[in-house]
C-alpha cells in the first residue's frame, strides 16, 4: 500500500494546517472552485447566528497549497483532519488529482480534500457578496470572527501571487459596513 499522503488546502489549511508535513508547495485542483458557501455553526458562527466558511464547490479550478505528509504521520494527520473538518459533516472527504508545483515543473498527485456536500443544510449555495454580508458581519465562533477568517485567507492567497475577486468583494463590503457601523475592523 502506498502510504504517501498529500492534502489540498484552499482556506484556513493554507495558513493554519495544524499538522506536520514534509513538503509545502503551490497546488492546483481542477473541477472545483473556492467559495464562501457554508454556513458556519462552530468555527466562525453559531447555529443561532451563522457565519460563513469556505467550501470547494463544483466547477472551475482552485489554486491552493499542497502538503506532503510523512508516511509515519499519515494516520495521525487523517485523524486530526477528520476531527477538524467533519464537525458537522458539511464536507465530504474525497481523493482527487491535483497538480503541485515542485522543482522541475508540475507533478500530478492524488490528494485528500474536503468538498462541500450540496445536500447538507449548511450549504449556502452561490450567493452574491451583498447576500453574504449579514452572515460575515454576525459570524463569530470558536475560531473567532468570520471577517478575520476571510481577511487571513485572502492575505495568504495574495502571498501565493493570485487573487479571489469574490472574496475580495465580500471583505471590502464587510469592512465598509463595519466601519460605518462604528466597529473596528483590522484588514490584514
Amino acid at each position: 500500500m502506498d502510504d504517501q499522503l498529500w492534502v489540498f488546502g484552499y482556506g484556513s489549511l493554507m495558513w493554519r494546517p495544524g499538522f506536520e508535513f514534509e513538503e509545502r508547495c503551490e497546488a492546483l485542483m481542477h473541477g472545483v472552485h473556492r467559495r464562501l458557501c457554508i454556513y458556519s455553526h462552530v468555527h466562525r458562527g453559531t447555529p443561532e447566528k451563522p457565519g460563513l466558511v469556505l467550501g470547494l464547490d463544483k466547477g472551475g479550478k482552485c489554486r491552493g497549497i499542497g502538503y506532503r505528509v510523512a508516511p509515519s504521520r499519515r494516520q495521525a494527520t487523517l485523524d486530526y483532519l477528520r476531527e477538524r473538518e467533519q464537525v458537522t459533516m458539511v464536507y465530504k472527504e474525497v481523493w482527487r488529482n491535483m497538480v503541485v508545483r515542485r522543482t522541475g515543473g508540475g507533478h500530478r498527485v492524488r490528494a485528500l480534500v474536503y468538498v462541500v456536500d450540496q445536500s447538507h443544510d449548511q450549504y449556502a449555495g452561490k450567493r452574491t457578496a451583498r447576500e453574504l454580508l449579514p452572515f460575515v458581519l454576525q459570524g463569530h465562533g470558536k475560531g473567532g470572527p468570520c471577517i478575520d477568517y476571510i481577511a487571513a485567507t485572502l492575505e495568504h492567497i495574495r502571498e501565493q501571487g493570485f487573487t479571489d475577486p469574490h472574496m475580495e468583494e465580500v471583505l471590502a463590503l464587510a469592512c465598509s459596513a463595519a466601519v460605518s457601523g462604528g466597529q473596528s475592523v483590522e484588514q490584514r
